[in-house]
């Protein structure tokens, strides 16, 4: 495992309550992964890798997007949709949460939609127990030609977008979901921080020339204008169907420090998440407190 982060030895942290039922220092971890068509070995995979993260102590553990299948055609994901609750991406999610004790956000997997051709990019949220206790569905959808190469992606085609931001309870703190282009559009993480979020799951697939300029700096404004921790796990290289990704999954603190990274290759990332230190800077720097939308509107008339 290839672990850079805040020095948190297994289990330290645990235990420390807030004072809601919840953990002040928790050791959170990232996935980094380069998945295939395979979905049996990616789930093969994701499981070895999930089981590294809790042998080094983590408690929150968060898989990339696209991890059980970076299929050769963009249709192929319509073969594997599932239907929430039963199937062997979901089973297999409930397994790595159940026997590790970890609570596990799933980065995303096809779970059918409303719409024909279509499935929804879902990422669901597993407790300790395997059980499932939230659902995210990608609300911005990669519909992009690269500047300066010949990719295009059209997620359009085979996606239903979602509509609903999440933001939950965990004992880790009040988690926020999103999804890799979901980075790109700063109201969205507004509004959740306006719900009370904590800390922030974003898992992703970013592209190696995307991610090149725009990676770390999204996760870092997010964390920074949110103040909150950001843990964002990636696909990290080359894949079967001649995408490359960028990796560097890491986690971010509220202060924007980059407090874990792994720049390439399959591999676990963990850092301490410490709510008792985020709370310090949110009354330092009450930037949350500070808006004024409407003054704002009102200067520009």
């Amino acid at each position: 495992m290839s672990t850079q982060g805040s020095g948190t030895k297994p289990g330290q942290g645990q235990g420390q309550g807030n004072g809601s039922g919840g953990v002040n220092k928790s050791l959170c971890a990232a996935i980094q992964m380069a998945s295939s068509p395979n979905v049996g070995a990616n789930l093969m995979e994701a499981a070895r890798l999930v089981g590294k993260a809790a042998e080094a102590g983590a408690r929150l553990v968060v898989l990339p997007e696209n991890f059980a299948l970076m299929g050769q055609h963009d249709t192929d994901k319509l073969a594997h949709a599932e239907t929430e609750g039963s199937g062997p991406i979901q089973e297999a999610l409930a397994r790595m949460a159940a026997q590790n004790g970890v609570w596990l956000v799933g980065g995303t997997m096809p779970i059918a939609g409303d719409a024909p051709g279509k499935v929804r990019a879902a990422c669901l949220i597993l407790d300790d127990k395997g059980r499932q206790v939230g659902r995210y569905d990608k609300i911005h959808l990669f519909d992009v030609n690269v500047p300066g190469s010949e990719e295009q992606y059209r997620e359009s085609e085979t996606i239903e977008a979602g509509c609903r931001p999440l933001v939950m309870d965990t004992p880790f703190g009040r988690l926020g979901v999103a999804i890799c282009y979901d980075l790109r559009f700063p109201e969205l993480f507004r509004s959740m921080a306006e719900q009370g979020m904590d800390l922030l799951a974003v898992p992703s697939a970013f592209t190696a020339k995307t991610g090149a300029y725009h990676w770390e700096l999204l996760i870092r404004a997010r964390a920074v204008e949110n103040l909150c921790y950001v843990i964002a796990p990636n696909q990290g290289g080359f894949h079967v169907n001649g995408r490359e990704t960028f990796g560097h999954s890491q986690i971010v603190g509220p202060w924007g420090e980059l407090l874990a990274c792994l720049p390439t290759g399959a591999g676990v990332v963990s850092a301490e998440v410490d709510l008792e230190q985020m709370t310090k800077v949110r009354r330092a720097f009450p930037v949350l407190e500070h808006r004024r939308l409407s003054i704002s509107r009102e200067c520009c008339r």
